[in-house]
């Protein structure tokens, strides 16, 4: 796919005149707050970006304004240049979307669901969840609860964005961005095998936190070019049975949400581990987890392999019938993603290339919002197509290593 690079001033000269640098840049330091993966510090309402926060190649995960509170680049814009990234780290500023609780019980917001606008809040929450685990915090199992059910509630209310965010950000995401991811393709992998709404819920609840032991070292390993070391092997073979250690030392003690975690590399074969079980005596959560962890796995980058395409995942998948999974699981997951899932860049028979917003309904679909027109030039705005209609058959799909820019919630019609 041919197009020009957007262009894009995001820094304001007079920004800061007069101030020292220095302390500055010790007010910052003395502010950071524990927000690893995102990076950031908060300083009054706006919070500044931090050097690791973002990368080249990656549509941002939420607005960047500057410090008058005006927006510089929106949600989904992606870094092209060491310039453009210097200049973010300089002036950038980011204002978290807050979910307001009750002190003594959860409660629940009503506002709309956007997984856009509240994703930088669902990894924070997240991150929050599993610190509050570890911590042995009496609030944890409280959390838990409360994120599994704003994970659900986003997924029912906006399924075609929420499947967006795992195509729209696999590029190169952190484990706190792939453990979320998870629990997206688990929630609508079990609804669409048929687990009830209980079950699917401790499934949800499960994905978020099977790979608690992880955390600490996953980032490490997926940016290493080493081969693991016999300590390394060891972390990633013990993490169910140390994850399903600090949730009951938590507090947290569901036997179906301890199974599920505890069973979740065991394959119907009896190669898995760590109890070589096999056949019926796997959980289908276990199951249905493996998998979407085995998907998101295929389509992110690491340092030591490049990431399939979403064409060649999906037709991995189609393959495991094999005797090492129930052959319904990978069904019910490829239904869920459709042809063209969420997220997904196509082109058209027309030679337009659009973002797939919307998967086939019935006759109709998939739905894609054309983004670049036949001559490879970029729409100012956006136009909806319905792939049913032959002039507007999708071609095939269109995977290139770098995204680019949009407007995530202009294109799937959110209004902040």
């Amino acid at each position: 796919m041919h197009h020009k690079s957007v262009s894009v001033s995001i820094l304001n000269t007079q920004a800061y005149a007069g101030f020292d640098v220095r302390i500055l840049k010790e007010v910052f330091r003395r502010t950071r707050i524990a927000l690893r993966h995102l990076g950031i510090f908060k300083l009054d309402s706006l919070i500044r970006i931090a050097p690791g926060a973002l990368t080249i190649g990656r549509p941002l995960p939420w607005d960047v304004f500057d410090a008058d509170g005006n927006v510089l680049l929106r949600q989904g814009y992606v870094i092209q240049t060491n310039t453009q990234l210097e200049q973010l780290f300089e002036r950038g500023r980011f204002k978290p979307r807050k979910i307001e609780r009750k002190k003594e019980k959860i409660q629940e917001d009503q506002r709309q669901r956007n997984p856009f606008a509240d994703y930088a809040d669902l990894l924070a929450t997240l991150e929050a969840t599993l610190n509050a685990i570890t911590s042995e915090d009496p609030s944890a199992q409280k959390r838990l609860l409360g994120l599994a059910r704003m994970l659900e509630r986003t997924c029912q209310e906006a399924p075609e964005a929420s499947l967006a965010l795992v195509h729209l950000y696999s590029i190169g995401p952190t484990i706190h961005e792939q453990i979320l991811f998870y629990g997206i393709l688990c929630h609508f992998t079990a609804r669409a095998f048929g687990l009830d709404e209980k079950r699917t819920s401790v499934l949800t609840a499960a994905a978020l936190t099977a790979n608690l032991a992880l955390v600490p070292v996953a980032d490490q390993l997926n940016a290493s070019t080493r081969v693991l070391t016999d300590d390394q092997r060891a972390v990633i073979r013990k993490h169910p049975h140390r994850s399903i250690q600090a949730l009951t030392s938590a507090g947290i003690t569901n036997k179906l949400l301890l199974k599920i975690i505890a069973q979740h590399h065991e394959q119907a074969d009896g190669s898995g581990y760590p109890e070589g079980l096999s056949g019926t005596d796997i959980l289908p959560e276990a199951e249905i987890l493996a998998l979407s962890e085995r998907y998101v796995a295929m389509i992110t980058k690491r340092a030591y392999r490049n990431r399939m395409t979403i064409t060649a995942a999906r037709k991995l998948i189609a393959t495991l019938g094999d005797g090492k999974v129930r052959p319904a699981i990978p069904r019910s997951l490829l239904q869920v993603l459709g042809e063209y899932p969420p997220g997904m860049l196509v082109r058209l028979d027309n030679n337009e290339v659009g973002v797939v917003t919307g998967r086939a309904v019935r006759a109709r679909g998939p739905f894609v919002k054309a983004i670049f027109g036949p001559r490879g030039n970029r729409y100012s705005g956006t136009f909806e197509r319905d792939t049913s209609v032959p002039e507007y058959n999708i071609q095939g799909a269109e995977e290139p290593e770098e995204m680019p820019s949009m407007d995530f919630s202009l294109l799937w019609g959110f209004r902040n």
